[in-house]
């Protein structure tokens, strides 16, 4: 017997409809490429979000055709999020940090009918136009007096585009299953691939990490999101703030400049940021330097790789700032962890809160999971054994686009294969160990090489650290540690070898370090491992 509830489909016109009545007022400031510091409401948003959606029906695409965009985090970013979504098309959001060949692959594999990008990226645009011959034409986000001049065809500025249109528009109901976004994995090996969201699923990750436990988002909150609207729908964050109202703060094309990021928000009065490690490297560099210090940002939300130790204390002694490391993957829209403390944590001393927040976190309401042994036996939480980490739920990807079946990245029961190996303690605290393909197995034992990472970094001469797997003789193989000073520090060999002492098992101090100008990154800002391991497949440690 079926219950006597409206049907109702869970669409993200839904969210616009309601953020536009509730928190009509609530602001949205920017910067953009043609106005350093533009501001204006949610209602004016979601009116020119109609507006955009108008242009797009008369563009000729039909429910279900993918729209582009290249473009960092601003306003007419967000309005394109709503529009193009709620209109029933596909928003495709490339990352234009990947290798331009890696851009026309994902062009012509998503079959996008039109391009809407920053002036920033109109040059590199140019340059693939004729690899992309089915692209039916470009939108550049800025007006016509800021246009740059372009070879690219049917190019049109965004403000000319929706100038004449009505800020009328009725939002099509459709069935909630269908895709409302589309983001590809950057990947270290073999192409990208596409992850399809539906309606629902982010109807149902905005709901889930709006809660108390995961964001915590709120009406009273101001959110600066600095992980970018092109990586992982910025992890969600357009979809959770219109829902409760939250201020949003985006910075534009300075997402990686410390001191604007604090003028931000100092000015504007964060309470809530989001953003990978290497932003908030940054960031607090420039204030220590500075002699600055937060005074409204009461927590910060950092995902994309492991938070050093040294990072959480940082905010936490300087800045009076809660550190909530997250987990998640493009594949689960990304949510799977947040780190929030439990009931029975609170009264911990503050070194015993921090062995806590240095995990992945734990699981919300609306992803499982597991660890799994080689012959995939479920292993127990018990905060010792490691395994395989997989995951389902309403916002986890159930295949590849156009890889039905073929991908191979799901097991016979439906659980993902996230590639990540972790434990999992007593009270559901997920730590990551290493990537599946990245684990150093030394002697028959699993060596976590993020933990030795974590360590490496806390030293105060050390900016980056990464650790890999190299032959050896005797133990198969053993950890070589790669190390990237900072501007104007100087540390030895010997001296990063005794700093690990006693901070690690033993058996996991590495064999050697070597020193490096850079460390190879993916797009999105990972370690790419694969790169280092190439690098240094020759490499003889001193004790083979």
């Amino acid at each position: 017997m079926h219950g006597l509830m409206m049907d109702t489909p869970l669409l993200i016109s839904w969210i616009a409809r309601h953020a536009e009545r509730n928190f009509p007022n609530r602001e949205i400031v920017s910067i953009t490429m043609d106005n350093p510091s533009h501001r204006y409401t949610i209602g004016e948003c979601i009116q020119r979000a109609r507006k955009l959606a108008n242009a797009l029906d008369r563009l000729g695409l039909s429910r279900g055709d993918r729209i582009a965009t290249l473009a960092w985090n601003d306003y007419r970013h967000l309005e394109a999020y709503y529009a193009i979504g709620g209109a029933g098309y596909v928003c495709h959001t490339i990352n234009p940090r990947l290798f331009p060949e890696q851009i026309v692959f994902i062009v012509n594999h998503a079959e996008d009918k039109w391009v809407m990008t920053d002036p920033l990226f109109v040059p590199l645009l140019e340059k693939i136009a004729g690899s992309t011959p089915n692209v039916a034409g470009y939108i550049v986000m800025t007006d016509d007096a800021h246009m740059p001049k372009t070879t690219l065809r049917n190019a049109i500025s965004y403000e000319a585009l929706i100038a004449d249109e009505s800020d009328s528009y009725d939002w099509p109901d459709f069935d909630e299953r269908e895709a409302v976004a589309l983001c590809y994995t950057s990947g270290t090996t073999g192409n990208p691939k596409g992850v399809l969201y539906s309606h629902r699923s982010q109807v149902l990750h905005a709901y889930g990490s709006a809660m108390a436990d995961a964001l915590g988002l709120s009406n009273r909150d101001t959110m600066l999101p600095v992980v970018p609207l092109f990586h992982v729908n910025a992890w969600g964050v357009p979809y959770a703030a219109l829902m409760v109202g939250a201020k949003l703060v985006f910075p534009g094309p300075k997402m990686g400049d410390g001191e604007t990021l604090y003028r931000l928000m100092e000015a504007e009065k964060v309470t809530i940021a989001a953003g990978v490690p290497t932003v908030w490297l940054g960031l607090l560099q420039y204030m220590d330097k500075a002699g600055k210090r937060l005074t409204t940002v009461e927590r910060t939300v950092i995902g994309g790789a492991a938070v050093p130790e040294s990072m959480i204390r940082a905010f936490r002694d300087k800045h009076d700032v809660v550190v909530m490391q997250g987990w998640g993957m493009t594949e689960m829209s990304p949510l799977g962890t947040v780190n929030s403390l439990k009931a029975s944590q609170l009264d911990l001393s503050p070194d015993e809160i921090i062995k806590i927040r240095v995990k992945a976190g734990r699981g919300i309401f609306g992803v499982e999971m597991r660890i799994v042994d080689d012959e995939q036996n479920e292993l127990p939480w018990d905060g010792d054994k490691a395994g395989a980490l997989q995951v389902r739920g309403p916002w986890v990807c159930s295949d590849y686009f156009k890889l039905e079946g073929s991908a191979g990245s799901h097991t016979g029961d439906g659980w993902f294969e996230t590639g990540d190996v972790a434990k999992i303690d007593p009270d559901g605290f997920l730590q990551i160990t290493d990537r599946t393909k990245d684990v150093i197995k030394s002697g028959g034992e699993w060596i976590s090489s993020i933990d030795v990472e974590n360590v490496a970094v806390g030293h105060p001469a050390v900016a980056e650290a990464a650790v890999i797997g190299v032959a050896h003789p005797k133990w198969t193989e053993r950890p070589l540690l790669v190390i990237v000073r900072k501007e104007g520090e100087d540390v030895s060999r010997d001296e990063l070898l005794a700093w690990l002492d006693g901070k690690i098992a033993s058996w996991w101090i590495p064999d050697d370090v070597v020193f490096v100008d850079d460390i190879p990154h993916t797009a999105t800002g990972k370690i790419k491992k694969i790169e280092l391991r190439k690098q240094f497949a020759d490499y003889r440690l001193p004790t083979a």
